[in-house]
């Protein structure tokens, strides 16, 4: 229900990695929103403590953004003035093997929210309701929209985009839709694209938890290839801080990308969270009775379409809007492998055991 104390905003996968990480920023910081989390609860969902459960500025609603009514009813019933939409399915290899609900969620769900915030907000073509002249949607996308870089060179705002999987096409033409209700209707918009984000609560298909929770269980540590695709890696809290800023002081219609310039290879990765591990998991390694968790690397067919190498341009970010990443790698890997060792062995320590 209304909240007339708060300005409510609309938040979509509120549960998944970035966006649970997002939440929890978001609450800490500011008092005066009523944060309405939407999301349908998939295998990747994470869970919050009781105390953002019980919070007044805290509602969730379980359904699914490609839901017309549902959303409309959102929109009616806590007066919604703003949405920051992270709800998407993101896994590429997922993408190749089942695309059709990457086009429903990702495309479909995404123009589901804008129809509404547009019919909502709007009386019309370039006529803001008064009351809603400050709602803005925040589109919340990834860099693989740009397709695959070459050795040199790196994703500005301005590159073209040349999507190679199911997941970064459904992703491309998301933000072309976000493009289109600016360019046709003058919806407040703005859309930021992301290099690749690690840190805590993140659901164990992707490459930094499949490495941990595969080592910790003395399984292969699967590397795609031979290893040498290179990523840019960002850390979560530094993506929130600039979804933020991007939320409250972005120019409506302009895209802004956010990395880190901290670019490494799968294998390099891979061999550095397994030093990491020898450190801190030393006993799990003797009862896997290993002198070290490289031992478990294996290299393994590559992925159809694999992008060669993905970095990011934040120039514009950094000095139209003054956002710096604060979080070096080191400290973020620590960070995440201590998160990911707690949480694996105080909810499955006979599964780490059983492998001794």
């Amino acid at each position: 229900m209304r909240n007339n104390t708060r300005k409510a905003i609309l938040v979509t996968g509120g549960l998944g990695f970035i966006g649970s990480n997002f939440i929890q920023y978001f609450l800490k910081k500011y008092e005066q929103y009523h944060v309405i989390n939407l999301d349908k609860v998939t295998y990747a969902a994470q869970e919050f403590d009781s105390e953002i459960e019980a919070s007044p500025t805290y509602t969730f609603i379980k359904g699914s953004i490609e839901n017309k009514e549902l959303v409309e009813y959102i929109f009616k019933e806590y007066d919604i003035k703003g949405v920051i939409h992270f709800a998407a399915e993101s896994h590429v290899d997922n993408s190749i093997n089942d695309p059709e609900i990457f086009i429903k969620t990702n495309v479909m769900g995404t123009f589901n929210l804008l129809n509404n915030a547009y019919k909502y907000w709007m009386d019309g073509v370039n006529i803001v309701k008064t009351g809603y002249e400050t709602s803005r949607f925040h589109h919340i996308s990834t860099d693989e929209v740009y397709g695959s870089l070459s050795d040199i060179g790196a994703f500005s705002e301005e590159s073209k985009y040349a999507p190679n999987s199911p997941y970064s096409a459904s992703k491309a033409s998301s933000d072309l839709l976000v493009r289109s209700y600016f360019k046709t209707y003058g919806l407040n918009v703005v859309t930021s694209n992301c290099s690749n984000n690690y840190g805590p609560r993140q659901n164990k298909e992707k490459l930094i938890p499949t490495v941990i929770h595969s080592a910790l269980t003395g399984k292969e540590i699967p590397v795609y290839g031979d290893g040498r695709n290179i990523r840019d890696w960002l850390h979560v809290e530094d993506h929130t801080s600039a979804i933020d800023l991007i939320f409250h002081q972005g120019v409506t219609g302009e895209t802004y990308n956010i990395g880190s310039d901290n670019e490494w290879s799968n294998i390099q990765l891979v061999q550095e969270l397994c030093t990491i591990l020898d450190e801190k998991a030393a006993d799990i390694l003797e009862n896997l009775h290993l002198d070290s968790f490289h031992h478990l690397i294996c290299f393994v067919h590559d992925r159809p379409g694999h992008d060669w190498r993905y970095a990011i341009d934040s120039t514009k970010i950094r000095e139209e809007l003054g956002w710096n990443s604060e979080i070096s790698f080191k400290e973020g890997l620590d960070q995440t492998v201590d998160w990911y060792l707690e949480k694996i062995l105080k909810r499955h320590p006979n599964e780490v055991q059983k492998n001794g």
